[in-house]
């Protein structure tokens, strides 16, 4: 097989979610060599890792950040609302509350959140201020003393969005909260220095 031969092949990387999200299997990339799938970004959705077929609309994205052999380790990366779901929530007549926010995790990631409310009937804008502000209290505060692991998994399963909810109920009558869209922004060092440490041990 000739060089440029080589080059051409493609290897199958066999991906799963972190452990925190089931570790399940959850796709496959090709690679010209398996290290280099480290960095991609894979998306499914809750039904896939729960079983649950009342969760499609709720898209997860992992990012790759390790490969051994031919299997990948991700992490949480972010997820989002599908948008027919998304759409389906808005009604005439009441109000949307949207907060965009930043929150960095008690194990340093930073992230960036999208938080959607929507009200019963229409409200005035005083009080739109105030639950955009319990949506910023609770979930900086919530992030700065979890992990990505735990947070990630408040944030998907809809804890993040019922405390949001009970707390603004007392301000105005909600039809639904939610954490429609978060991205990590930055991962912190450790994550690649501990994957690092751990292929040097392995080659030792």
């Amino acid at each position: 097989m000739s060089k440029k031969t080589e080059e051409k092949v493609k290897h199958p990387v066999t991906v799963y979610a972190p452990p925190y999200f089931g570790g399940r299997e959850i796709g496959t990339v090709l690679a010209s060599e398996p290290s280099r799938a480290i960095g991609r970004v894979i998306r499914t959705d809750l039904y896939q890792l729960t079983g649950d077929p009342s969760k499609h609309y709720l898209l997860i994205y992992f990012k790759i950040v390790n490969v051994e052999d031919s299997s990948a380790s991700t992490i949480f990366y972010g997820h989002e609302y599908g948008r027919e779901f998304l759409r389906s929530l808005v009604r005439r007549g009441s109000t949307k509350i949207d907060g965009i926010f930043d929150v960095t995790t008690k194990d340093g990631f930073h992230l960036r959140l999208t938080i959607t409310a929507f009200a019963v009937s229409r409200i005035r804008w005083g009080k739109e201020k105030a639950i955009r502000h319990i949506m910023k209290e609770i979930v900086t505060k919530t992030g700065e003393s979890l992990t990505l692991e735990q947070f990630s998994q408040e944030m998907v399963l809809g804890k993040s969005a019922s405390d949001i909810f009970n707390s603004a109920k007392k301000i105005a009558l909600l039809r639904h909260v939610g954490v429609v869209k978060s991205k990590v922004l930055k991962i912190p060092e450790w994550v690649y220095s501990r994957q690092r440490m751990e292929e040097l041990t392995q080659g030792t």
